[in-house]
């Protein structure tokens, strides 16, 4: 209302406790690769490009960044492998496309989209995936380019606390960082269009053929014009058990809220329903924008209709 013919767009890198993040130095490499996301971001945007477009590049950036548990940084699993997963999703007319269980893809949200466009299919998993992205011509990327020194080191502290972690990681206070990692953004453009994307490596040291909530339509993502587009971030399995995304659209949908008010609301179910660990971001059908996480933080950033761009923990 009052906002037609503007642009908004957010963008996360994942919600957690971010002890590691003590320090200006570390705080601003986060904060600067939002930033520049966002200006990327708001560059299609101002040209004409959609939402879907903006979506799209921005998670292909923060893909490409080894800080950000996705693409390039991804986790390892149980098998010190990197298994990814990621979806995107048209608000214009429900289209979606995903993809689990991945690897040697540089950017897993660019299959997600090619599923959207060129199969039949929503989600393509492991190796038919990885087929479907020969078939397209998506080219394999070297394992090497995945495993940065970070995410070595995280995975030996992971197996040396294997049991402790199986047993009752909740109480393992310096886990929570590294469980809760994702990248997303959602975008409505001016001609109204609502589109979100949301991408992942997933737990360390998870399970093998471990799927979170990013790829599931309604748990890690969710975009319909009608209402909001929506990127989640946190611990999978209780945004799927929840269905948070499309939850908090039927708060707006059903209850003539705005994002700031179904956000809330979120939060609110998430926690009261499965004492859910994570966040989200949200763009309501007018360009509002709106976020939160019950974790201590979470790395995010917007741009509202048009206007300045913010980025914060």
């Amino acid at each position: 209302m009052g906002h037609n013919g503007t642009y908004s767009l957010m963008v996360h890198g994942g919600a957690g406790a971010l002890d590691n993040v003590k320090d200006d130095k570390t705080a601003v490499r986060y904060l600067e690769s939002i930033r520049r996301t966002l200006e990327h971001g708001r560059e299609i945007l101002k040209l004409g490009g959609s939402s879907l477009q903006a979506v799209e590049a921005c998670a292909s950036l923060l893909e490409d960044d080894p800080v950000f548990n996705a693409g390039c940084g991804s986790v390892l699993n149980e098998a010190g492998k990197v298994e990814m997963d990621a979806a995107i999703m048209d608000g214009r007319n429900l289209a979606a496309g995903a993809v689990a269980a991945v690897d040697n893809i540089a950017n897993p949200v660019q299959l997600a989209r090619l599923v959207m466009t060129e199969s039949e299919h929503v989600m393509l998993i492991a190796e038919g995936a990885m087929r479907f992205a020969d078939h397209c011509g998506m080219a394999r990327t070297p394992e090497h380019y995945f495993y940065t020194p970070d995410r070595l080191e995280q995975l030996k502290k992971a197996r040396l606390k294997h049991k402790i972690m199986l047993d009752h990681d909740d109480l393992e206070e310096d886990s929570e960082d590294q469980k809760y990692g994702t990248i997303g953004a959602v975008a409505r453009d001016p001609n109204g269009n609502l589109a979100a994307a949301t991408s992942t490596g997933g737990i360390v040291n998870k399970r093998m053929g471990r799927v979170g909530d990013s790829p599931i339509i309604g748990a890690g993502v969710y975009a319909d014009n009608e209402t909001c587009a929506v990127s989640a971030t946190g611990y999978g399995e209780d945004f799927m058990r929840s269905v948070i995304s499309k939850t908090i659209a039927d708060f707006i949908d059903m209850k003539e809220m705005d994002a700031e008010a179904a956000t809330r609301a979120g939060i609110d179910y998430l926690t009261r329903k499965v004492n859910g660990r994570g966040g989200f971001i949200v763009i309501d059908r007018n360009g509002n924008c709106a976020s939160a996480y019950t974790t201590k933080k979470m790395i995010h950033g917007w741009i509202e209709h048009g206007g300045e761009i913010f980025v914060r923990f």
